[in-house]
Parts: C-alpha cells; structure tokens; sequence
C-alpha cells in the first residue's frame, strides 16, 4: 500500500471529497489539516499554491476535482463505461459552476454590492441553477450521476456544508431534500461512517 499524505485546510469545503474516498478506499493516509495561520509558509510548497494535495509515496498531485476522480477510478466509483464517466464529469462541473456562482456573491468585498448582488442571484439566479440539480439529482435516484454511488456524490456531499455557506441558504435541504439521499448514500458506507465517527474537529464549518 502507497504512503499517502493529504494536506488540507481545516475544514471540509473542497477538500473534503477526498478524505472521504480514501477512507472509502480503505487507504490508510495522514491527514495533515492545516491552520488558516500556517497557511502562508505552507502555500510555497504547494504545486500551484492552493490545496487540497495528495502525496502518493513522496508525489505531489493537487486540484480537488482531479484528485477525486483518479480515486473514483481508483476504488471502482467513476462509471461502468465513457459516457458514464462523462456524466459524472459533466454534473460535477454543474456543481462547481452553482457553487462558483454562491462564492462570486459570498466574497465580496463591498458589503452594500455583496447585498445586493445577493438579492438578485437569489431571485433570478439560483432557483433555476438548484431546480436543475434537483431534478439531476431526482433522475438518477439520489445520486449526482449514472444512478448509482460514483465519486460525484463524494464531491457533493464533501463540500455541501459549504455551498450551504456560499449560497448563504442554511436549510437547502428542506427546500429540496432529495439532496439528503446523495449525502446518506455517502455517510452510510461503513469505512466513510468510521473515518467521520472519528469527530475531528474543523477550524472552519464548512
């Protein structure tokens, strides 16, 4: 079994995904959470001065999407065939473009624009972007794609806490609860339930 490290902030955001999928993997890996603090004399040694970075036996591979699909192809959750995995390709995006969207309005600067902004994305934005996932979601029985566990729902149910933030929606879930089957499909899997029961705590909550 490789030696694996997996740098990333304390917290679940993008970095989560991964974590999950190597306790879903059964790989054992040290699981490096840095501080906000630590961060700047961290930074440097990163691939592209951002994280999560996984090092597999001393090789420094990062960017969160492609990490969780090299494990999803890894432990067998990446489609039985090409057009499977570009489904689970294409939705993924789908949720990085409403979660890209959430954190355009979430960090702005400007307090008065940042409301403002808010109020439009939240009229005329967001409830088409949410209803198309939903009903992604819907067709394909709880799961992000291909109608089964794949490594799309790790990478939603990693970083839904934080698109709750982004989209500064605290109870998404009761506005479209089918997203709670993606994430009980995820948690329920015996190795993700033992690597979350082991309650770590996050600097941040999201």
């Amino acid at each position: 079994m490789p030696k694996v490290v997996y740098h990333y902030f304390s917290c679940k955001a993008l970095g989560e995904s991964g974590r999950m999928l190597l306790a879903y993997g059964g790989q054992e890996f040290e699981d490096h959470r840095i501080l906000s603090a630590d961060w700047p004399d961290f930074k440097p040694n990163t691939p592209f001065g951002q994280m999560p970075v996984m090092v597999i036996d001393g090789k420094k591979y990062a960017q969160s999407t492609a990490i969780s699909r090299y494990l999803g192809r890894k432990y067998g959750l990446a489609g039985s065939n090409e057009e499977e995995a570009f489904e689970i390709d294409q939705n993924v995006e789908y949720l990085h473009d409403i979660r890209a969207k959430a954190a355009g309005v979430f960090y702005e600067a400007d307090e008065a624009l940042k409301a403002k902004k808010h109020e439009d994305f939240v009229k005329n934005v967001y409830p088409d972007m949410l209803k198309r996932l939903n009903a992604i979601i819907e067709k394909n029985n709880g799961h992000i794609a291909a109608g089964k566990l794949t490594w799309g729902d790790f990478v939603f149910t990693g970083m839904f806490e934080y698109l709750k933030t982004m989209l500064q929606m605290p109870d998404l879930e009761k506005t479209y609860p089918v997203f709670k089957k993606v994430q009980q499909a995820v948690l329920s899997q015996p190795k993700v339930k033992a690597y979350v029961d082991l309650g770590r705590e996050y600097e941040y909550q999201f």
